[in-house]
């Protein structure tokens, strides 16, 4: 057993400064943001102290064990260490009967931590897999392997896993700056300098791990001065001699039996068929500079040469397959040409994947019942005289080009198409070809080819409408309104996402299942849609389960966390009121992440359907209602439907946004009650018109209307505006969207005849 935590004995000045410099707490860590950042699902469970089984998988360096230490400093459970070289079942027998002690005598959790996981084999995997279902550890794992391949699918199940990547040139320059800093455990009781370039060197060499970068700014720092460790307030000057001498070489990461191996040869095949030749060429340079085997190499490219080009070059197979037989001869170094030669034409080359037509027609034959060989096309050579075999099979060398229009296909496929020839190189010159003879064949399908329908039934028409209606209207409208808002969206299960009028659950389930391990904030307008979201969301475990709050989009920002940021603001009729659409823009864009997009849909009321255009063209009481709409509908008069499409962009495009926009028109069958004519012109028509100086007949007018539209269904038109707005780069927030957040919003009051277009227009 080792514990990864503690050197008794050992002086601190001793320890090497990669452990001395391990953050000890959250705020100390550097790096893996999309874990551990604001709001992230892990940073939650930590500072909750409510996590459970999870493995943490990545490079060297990257900080698994780190995170683990931080654990350890932050939970009430008791923390234990295993490393997987080092210790086996025995061990881990022991630390079971301490961890059940603890749980039975006083219910403290224990919290395990087993570095190289994926060093245990199977059996000792096995022995920890029930006291974990069991709840006597919980487990945390770290392994440099991909957990899917080298840990027990048992184990992996009732995990999750956290993927930790290389650390960024920025992440390194602030361990960098925090470890010289540092006059406890680093050096800053030194004034430690650096030649212009030194440092970026050895962050550059670094190639993204911790360790590797604190190794050398140990061995750079800690033998500049000719005694160590010298008086404190030393000037050290680091040249970049030195940093060279410190980190000499970047070492290339790969493992020819492991992750790195399929993900570099991955990478290598979609250049290929990217057609990006630089890509090519640097993923063949790491393959071959870190020792993968160049036939295996060249069985890849012979793959890709008929399944990403096929026929769009038929030369391809040829060229790859010469330049194979050449490395044969030659070998290496001067076989690194051949493979060259291979990875450019093959990246070059055009492209074509008509040949995953066979696995079409693989799916037909393992799918579909057994089809019989056409009568035509079967063997004449044995019973043709006695069941007619090859009667009427028509030899294409007899006709003009070699070719006649008839059926191979059996009956029941007739008509099914696997084969669909590429746009480019050879097969754009053959498309025409075999199109032209598609069209002839179809044209010789025989007559029993498509039978005739034996039976029939009466159309129910009523039933019909009704379907179509529940079918392609309402539902139509929501899903397409969904697919185009996601659709701008970049999200990842780490994102954190903030879902504005959430309502019962449209655009947040979906977010909710597309970040496990990220953060999902809501707000709704009502107690009904609140208690509805509550309500599936019971089902979730706590950390997973989206934060909602009862609110107005604008007071739910006062609600959250301020440090937080949002990858992805989504929401549908957000900015429903005039007067606050410009504090709502600033405060969205206050939030948001510097890669972050805001995607909303807008239901624009003046630019949808009225009232007046469902009553008979010319009549009086058309007349009065558009004398209505015009003052219900004028701009900076009514602060719901007082606006247009110009104003959304305008309240987003400050400095540093860039704003897309586009519209579209939906339309709903919607049936007109009594009911609704009463209110619509009881509470909104009538009062505009007062207010608009009109001396007529409210009961004449009510009437009129009442009998023109009550109990018909008539299409009414959704204007809906689509706005995607983004960073026009990865800057801060600019000091025009702070102070746009600071401004007090516009109260240009509204009538209460007004609230009833919220119904109306479907906010």
């Amino acid at each position: 057993m080792e514990d990864l935590f503690e050197n008794q004995g050992i002086g601190s000045d001793a320890q090497p400064l990669a452990y001395r410099m391990r953050p000890r707490t959250l705020d100390e860590y550097i790096g893996q943001e999309h874990i551990v950042g604001p709001g992230r699902l892990l940073r939650r469970a930590i500072q909750a102290d409510q996590l459970s089984s999870v493995i943490f998988y990545g490079p060297p360096g990257t900080g698994k064990t780190t995170l683990a230490r931080v654990i350890a400093n932050t939970t009430k459970s008791h923390f234990v260490t295993l490393n997987a070289v080092l210790s086996g079942v025995k061990e881990l027998r022991y630390e079971i009967e301490q961890a059940r002690e603890r749980l039975s005598h006083w219910q403290q959790r224990t919290i395990l931590f087993v570095d190289e996981v994926h060093r245990w084999n199977k059996s000792q995997q096995d022995a920890l897999l029930p006291w974990v279902e069991n709840g006597t550890f919980i487990l945390i794992g770290a392994t440099t392997e991909n957990p899917y391949f080298e840990v027990n699918a048992a184990l992996v199940s009732r995990s999750r896993i956290f993927q930790l990547v290389s650390l960024t040139d920025n992440d390194l320059l602030d361990i960098a700056r925090q470890c010289l800093g540092d006059k406890d455990r680093g050096y800053g009781a030194y004034d430690v300098s650096f030649e212009a370039g030194a440092l970026e060197h050895l962050i550059d060499v670094s190639n993204g791990d911790a360790r590797s970068l604190l190794n050398a700014l140990q061995l750079a720092v800690e033998t500049t001065p000719a005694i160590w460790p010298p008086p404190p307030g030393t000037e050290i000057y680091i040249s970049q001699q030195t940093t060279e001498e410190s980190i000499q070489k970047k070492v290339v990461l790969y493992d020819k039996e492991g992750d790195y191996h399929f993900d570099i040869i991955s990478a290598f095949i979609k250049s290929l068929r990217g057609s990006d030749p630089d890509a090519a060429l640097y993923w063949l340079a790491r393959m071959v500079r870190a020792g993968e085997d160049p036939r295996f190499i060249f069985r890849r490219m012979l793959i890709s040469a008929c399944e990403d080009i096929g026929l769009a070059d038929p030369m391809a197979i040829t060229i790859v397959e010469a330049d194979a037989a050449a490395f044969d001869r030659i070998g290496l170094p001067e076989g690194r040409f051949h493979l060259t030669h291979a990875a450019l034409y093959l990246a070059t080359a055009p492209k074509s994947n008509s040949t995953m037509g066979f696995f079409d027609a693989l799916k037909n034959v393992e799918t579909e019942s057994r089809a019989e060989v056409p009568t035509h096309l079967k063997d004449a050579s044995r019973d043709a005289e006695g069941f007619g075999h090859g009667e009427g099979y028509l030899y294409p060398h007899a006709y003009r080009d070699h070719w006649v229009a008839q059926q191979y296909l059996p009956e029941s496929l007739q008509g099914k198409i696997f084969y669909h020839p590429a746009e480019t190189g050879y097969e754009a010159r053959i498309r025409d070809t075999v199109l032209r003879h598609r069209e002839a064949q179809m044209e010789a399908v025989t007559p029993d080819a498509f039978p005739e329908q034996l039976t029939w039934s009466p159309r129910d028409r009523k039933q019909e409408q009704w379907l179509y209606r529940t079918t392609t209207e309402r539902g139509r409208m929501l899903s397409d309104i969904h697919v185009k808002l996601y659709a701008a969206l970049d999200i990842r299960r780490h994102s954190r996402i903030m879902v504005l009028n959430a309502g019962h659950g449209l655009l947040l389930w979906e977010a909710v299942r597309k970040t496990p391990e990220g953060l999902v904030i809501a707000s709704v307008r009502t107690a009904e849609q609140l208690a509805h979201l509550t309500h599936y969301a019971e089902g979730m475990e706590d950390l997973s389960r989206p934060r909602l709050f009862q609110c107005e989009p604008l007071d739910v920002f006062s609600r959250i966390d301020q440090d937080v940021k949002f990858e992805a603001i989504i929401g549908r009729n957000v900015l429903t009121r005039f007067s606050s659409q410009q504090e709502l823009a600033a405060r969205m864009l206050a939030v948001l992440a510097p890669d972050g997009v805001i995607a909303l849909a807008e239901t624009v009321p003046s630019e949808g359907s009225r009232l007046s255009d469902f009553m008979e063209v010319g009549s009086s009481a058309q007349d009065v209602l558009k004398e209505a709409e015009k003052h219900i509908y004028a701009s900076n008069v009514d602060d719901i439907a007082g606006w247009n499409d110009a104003d959304l962009p305008a309240c987003f495009k400050q400095e540093g946004y860039v704003v897309d926009m586009d519209s579209d028109d939906f339309r709903e069958e919607r049936a007109i009650t009594r009911e609704d004519c009463f209110r619509w012109m009881e509470k909104t028509y009538l009062p505009a018109l007062k207010e608009a100086g009109w001396k007529g007949s409210p009961d004449q007018l009510s009437t009129l209307v009442t009998d023109a539209l009550a109990d018909r269904h008539v299409q009414w038109r959704h204007h809906v505006v689509f706005l995607c707005v983004r960073h026009a780069d990865t800057a801060r927030l600019s000091p025009t969207a702070h102070s746009a957040v600071r401004s007090a919003s516009r109260d240009k009051g509204t009538g209460a005849w007004k609230e009833t277009l919220e119904s109306v227009h479907g906010f």
